[in-house]
């Protein structure tokens, strides 16, 4: 089978694979998006397909990108009514054995990276603290809102910075990894921890987000920079920060916001803008691996290349095998059907 690798479109300046990927294929050549789309059975990129290019898949190919299933549900009919299987990398089930090709991790931990270093860039003061003729100069203080990967990154980037680091996360389990990156973890009890959920975060009830909320705005009010980086698979992201708490933050605090492509964590974000409310920045970032195209790339590439092992024999031939839990949980669409349960769940 001819796997086609299709050139993204601007602002997107990642590739889904390397020459260093593609080496391991038979060997490749350039074609236009056109001849891709007629000669290739199975079809690779990483944003979710444009109109067009939808227009061009034909019955019987594969798809495979990080599309967003749960929330784009229009884009997941398309395929079905065209017969196309389709892969969502980023719906991969979160398990030991599919680390080496866990996209999300991948990328959060880019955006963790580089969500500090813009923190940093429009903080009007140094996050280390400084012994100087002129006097002592104190480190910042860094909120981090959520403790996944690009959270404990976001935490590892700060503290090497010299800031002082506190974390927020539903997740009891994750004070453990906070501290030991050297951040202070915010407690709040009464959270709702789903072992179900397979690590990721899940919807609180109303009393809990009050104490959350109060929590929250104690330990914001006191930050230089907030990092948000909460966010619910297949929903809204938590609303976490609010414009009562913006407004009573430091003058020339920043905020980040990593869900800023979900709703974000914080009220007044909009997404791919930077707001200014009074003297607060608040930069809507879900993008930022984009920032980093290079390694970004390297990293998905390889990611891609150890999920396609799962597909193809030593001798190259293309075979699914329906009981593999990591092919199964991460396929979208097959035969005019949506067989993934987690779509399905929030489409029924």
């Amino acid at each position: 089978m001819t796997i086609g690798l299709l050139k993204e479109e601007l602002p997107e300046r990642r590739v889904a694979l390397l020459p260093e990927g593609v080496n391991q294929t038979a060997g490749a050549s350039i074609l236009p998006k056109e001849g891709v789309f007629e000669s290739a059975g199975f079809l690779i990129k990483i944003q979710p397909p444009d109109i067009k290019e939808l227009g061009m898949m034909k019955e019987g190919q594969v798809f495979m990108a990080a599309f967003n299933p749960m929330v784009n549900i229009g884009l997941v009919n398309e395929l079905c009514s065209k017969n196309i299987t389709s892969f969502s990398l980023d719906i991969l089930p979160r398990t030991t054995r599919a680390q080496a090709m866990d996209i999300l991790s991948s990328m959060a931990t880019v955006a963790g990276y580089k969500a500090v270093l813009t923190a940093a860039n429009n903080l009007p003061k140094f996050f280390p603290m400084f012994m100087t003729a002129a006097g002592t100069v104190t480190p910042a203080k860094v909120l981090i809102l959520g403790a996944g990967v690009a959270g404990l990154q976001a935490i590892a980037t700060s503290r090497k910075l010299g800031a002082v680091v506190e974390v927020f996360d539903v997740r009891a389990a994750v004070k453990e990894e906070v501290t030991g990156l050297g951040g202070k973890f915010i407690d709040v009890e009464g959270a709702t921890d789903d072992k179900a959920a397979g690590g990721y975060a899940v919807e609180q009830n109303e009393e809990f987000k009050k104490r959350q909320a109060q929590a929250i705005h104690d330990h914001a009010i006191k930050s230089d920079a907030v990092i948000c980086t909460a966010q619910i698979p297949g929903k809204k992201a938590p609303l976490l920060l609010r414009k009562e708490t913006v407004e009573a933050m430091k003058p020339g605090a920043v905020v980040i916001d990593l869900a800023a492509s979900s709703g974000g964590n914080c009220e007044l974000t909009k997404d791919n803008e930077t707001v200014i409310h009074g003297q607060i920045k608040i930069i809507g970032n879900s993008a930022f691996a984009s920032d980093m195209p290079s390694d970004a790339s390297k990293m998905f590439g390889k990611n891609v290349v150890n999920f396609l092992k799962l597909m193809f024999n030593n001798k190259g031939e293309f075979n699914l095998n329906w009981e593999d839990d990591l092919i199964k949980g991460s396929c979208v669409t097959h035969n005019k059907e949506i067989v993934s349960e987690r779509v399905n769940s929030v489409t029924k």
